[in-house]
């Protein structure tokens, strides 16, 4: 059921004109709740409105929904930057001014979902090594023995899976021809997956599958605040996670650093604590001159 267009969980109220440094950020995903989380811890003296695209309230964004300098904006994703106003504009033409904007829209596979991926472990970021450490644990407890896995994909995310998996007692077989279907085990059964099929009938057999396939950063919302993209996707971003354009950072994985998705690079709590340190840096430098 979709929220009110203009609901928000929040126990501030603040005018259109506060003096407050405010902070919009858009995107609701782990990168983002990591940042208003560090900004909660680090104290930060302002206003932080969070744009969510989803719907639903999961219980991480009602915590931090409850927070006393925090708005979240359920099913109310961002869709376009006025830069020079320092304005973005929501899906359903809400308008939120903002001191500093931190795009972290995330990103999406490049391609369509393979018939039964639900009963996968994925891999797109170095987060979800924990999660899959923990899946492998629980595997491992249930055979009694070394799981077989099969992985699929190829590129830097696919070489950190295999990674992960051979550190956590896997065996790995990785194959880059994609599945036509995921198939399940025996009903009952605690492990989701037995192995995969081709569309050319011929199968692989495991105790667990990985899809470590690419994925592409969601980088629209910059491109419409004319902030610098790179030519194989994401937003450019400094060590600083500063974009091109002033007053707008990125983080997490619609973030490009060197050529790469920052989710690869970075665990979107490392991410978030220094970009948290840069914020209050930035916004402290901006209120001296106001002040003046």
């Amino acid at each position: 059921m979709s929220a009110p267009a203009a609901s928000a969980f929040t126990s501030t109220s603040v005018p259109a004109q506060s003096p407050l440094p405010r902070v919009v950020i858009a995107g609701a995903g782990p990168a983002a709740q990591a940042l208003v989380t560090q900004l909660s811890r680090a104290r930060f003296a302002g206003t932080i409105t969070v744009l969510s695209n989803r719907d639903d309230v999961p219980a991480e964004l009602l915590e931090l929904a409850s927070l006393p300098q925090v708005s979240v904006r359920f099913g109310q994703p961002a869709s376009f930057i006025d830069a020079a106003e320092r304005r973005v504009t929501t899906a359903d033409g809400l308008e939120f001014n903002y001191d500093q904007l931190v795009i972290a829209t995330g990103s999406a596979p490049a391609l369509a979902p393979v018939d039964g991926a639900s009963r996968c472990l994925s891999y797109s970021t170095i987060d979800d090594a924990a999660r899959i450490g923990d899946a492998v644990k629980e595997v491992t407890r249930v055979l009694g023995r070394r799981p077989l896995g099969i992985l699929v994909g190829t590129g830097t995310a696919a070489g950190q899976a295999e990674a992960v998996l051979r550190a956590r007692g896997v065996r790995p077989v990785r194959t880059t021809l994609r599945p036509a279907k995921v198939v399940p085990t025996l009903a009952g059964s605690v492990l989701p997956a037995a192995g995969i099929l081709f569309e050319d009938g011929s199968s692989m057999n495991g105790d667990l599958v990985v899809l470590a396939e690419e994925r592409v950063a969601r980088d629209g919302l910059a491109a419409s605040g004319g902030v610098a993209t790179a030519a194989s996707g994401g937003i450019i971003i400094g060590q600083d996670f500063r974009t091109s354009v002033p007053g707008i950072w990125a983080i997490g994985d619609a973030a490009s650093f060197d050529g790469v998705r920052l989710g690869l690079l970075v665990a979107s709590a490392s991410a978030a604590g220094v970009c948290a340190a840069q914020l209050m840096r930035a916004t402290l430098q901006e209120s001296v001159p106001a002040a003046a």
